[in-house]
């Protein structure tokens, strides 16, 4: 593994999202004198938060998996996620409505769900999804050091036996092929690859290595964390600042110094200077190559994964008829990625993420009312025909009547205390308008993804979703724990998870 040479005792992180922060906290952990950057006033980068008449709105993700990972960070300065956060498990991970009036709990406990699945589509889809959960934690086990945790400094780096046992699991097939060798329902073939939009990529073309998202959900378990998913970020860097991070916010750096192949400080717009033996930056990718004064070329340009709209709704409360994750799936499911993907418009028929955070935490909104999170999958900048600024308050009420419509009862006395589109997204400066990043298509996947070190630049490693293992919380926080890693030369190697059935 390539790494840092020469000195390395003060580190500059630029921003507090949580690969700024798993950083943080890996390098602290390893005897590095650490400050880090942060344009906004409070750490969680894309883990956004906005506090609206009452409401406490979580503006990034909202689905909490592999809290074995997070808990590396917080054992890297001495600490436990247990001790630090209180992490509730969410059950059903997720309700899955389907067009023809059909639903189902999706169990992350392998007899509950198997009971579901019977009572769902019959004794054989169920001992079909036995099967597939076994080879689904086969897969991630398989992968995760040699692949997902893992730096490459070439395609070579690949050449393992760990690539080899993929290869015989299938890794590298087509994940909606090798789910369908498990369960002919095509109900339950969607609940174990929508996952796909996480990854930018249809599910019919998709690598199968990124079944591991469906592990992660569907078989290790979704959580939530008390306060929302603002509280992983504050717990993160109050753990770093008593390893002795020094956190500086409202710090938008403006400038690396260099000296010759090497970075000695970082300026910000305000006028501070800070001095640098390495540098991890977690900007989006334009900014991260302006500030480093390079771009490399590639043979094929980068491609943005699809990107979301997100309304953020107050509304009277619904008791039992919504829980914490339901995924409400349109009739015309394959239409859906060729229409965000392929044609660049909205979905002809929605398939839609409901999340309500205040089942989780009643908290969140004022008393008497509930708090939802809307997703619609949705065309980048780069490939959309859509004027958002234009289009956006007739598409939140299509996406609200397509909510009540499959949920009586749900998203009554509504408002929307907060919309964003695909054009809001690009003005927070990512790139092509996704929050998803790059997609993981095959040239954009392990050590094809643009690398977390920069050719011609010595001291400076990056870290974050567009960069090695990809997005998402957990590969996020890897992210992190992966630049420390170039920097340190330390590499840590994380034992394999227990399998949660809790």
């Amino acid at each position: 593994m390539r790494t840092v040479t020469g000195k390395t005792d003060r580190v500059v992180v630029v921003g507090a999202g949580l690969s700024g922060l798993s950083a943080a906290m890996q390098l602290a952990g390893r005897g590095r004198a650490v400050t880090v950057l942060e344009r906004g006033a409070h750490p969680g980068g894309r883990v956004g938060r906005a506090d609206i008449a009452g409401y406490r709105l979580d503006t990034g993700p909202t689905v909490l998996t592999m809290p074995d990972i997070i808990d590396d960070a917080f054992a890297a300065v001495g600490e436990s996620l247990a001790d630090c956060l209180p992490l509730d498990p969410v059950h059903p991970a997720y309700q899955a409505e389907f067009a023809d009036g059909s639903g189902l709990a999706v169990h992350t406990e392998p007899t509950a769900m198997a009971a579901e699945i019977e009572r769902f589509a019959g004794r054989r889809e169920a001992e079909g999804y036995l099967r597939l959960r076994e080879w689904l934690t086969k897969l991630y086990l398989t992968e995760f050091d040699g692949f997902i945790g893992a730096n490459f400094d070439s395609p070579l780096s690949l050449l393992t036996p760990q690539l080899a046992r993929l290869v015989a699991l299938g890794g590298f097939r087509r994940w909606e092929p090798m789910v369908r060798r498990f369960l002919s329902d095509e109900r339950l073939q969607r609940v174990f690859t929508f996952q796909a939009l996480y990854a930018g990529v249809p599910p019919q073309s998709a690598l199968a290595v990124y079944a591991v998202i469906a592990y992660m959900d569907t078989v290790a378990g979704v959580y939530f964390p008390r306060g929302g998913m603002r509280a992983l970020p504050d717990a993160m860097a109050a753990a770093a600042t008593r390893a002795g991070v020094e956190f500086v916010y409202n710090a938008t750096v403006s400038e690396l110094e260099f000296s010759g192949s090497r970075v000695t400080g970082v300026r910000t717009a305000g006028g501070e200077r800070f001095g640098a033996d390495a540098v991890v930056l977690t900007t989006e990718l334009p900014d991260t190559y302006r500030l480093v004064r390079r771009t490399p070329r590639r043979p094929l340009g980068l491609r943005a994964a699809p990107s979301a709209v997100v309304a953020h709704i107050g509304c009277a409360a619904v008791g039992e008829r919504a829980g914490h994750h339901t995924i409400l799936f349109g009739e015309a499911w394959k239409q859906t990625f060729r229409d965000i993907i392929g044609d660049g418009r909205v979905m002809g028929d929605p398939s839609l993420l409901v999340t309500r955070p205040t089942a989780g935490d009643p908290s969140l909104a004022p008393a008497g009312r509930d708090l939802l999170y809307v997703l619609a999958p949705a065309p980048n900048t780069a490939v959309g025909t859509v004027d958002w600024d234009a289009e956006q308050s007739g598409y939140v009420e299509q996406m609200l009547d397509r909510v009540r419509a499959r949920m009586p009862g749900v998203g009554d006395d509504a408002e929307v205390l907060r919309l964003v589109t695909p054009a809001d997204w690009g003005r927070q400066g990512m790139a092509a308008g996704s929050p998803f990043a790059l997609a993981h298509t095959f040239a954009q996947t392990g050590p094809f993804r643009p690398a977390n070190t920069v050719r011609g630049v010595d001291n400076v490693v990056l870290a974050g979703s567009s960069t090695v293992p990809g997005v998402g919380v957990p590969t996020a926080i890897m992210s992190g724990r992966l630049a420390a890693d170039r920097i340190t030369g330390v590499t840590t190697v994380r034992p394999s998870p227990e399998v949660s059935h809790s």
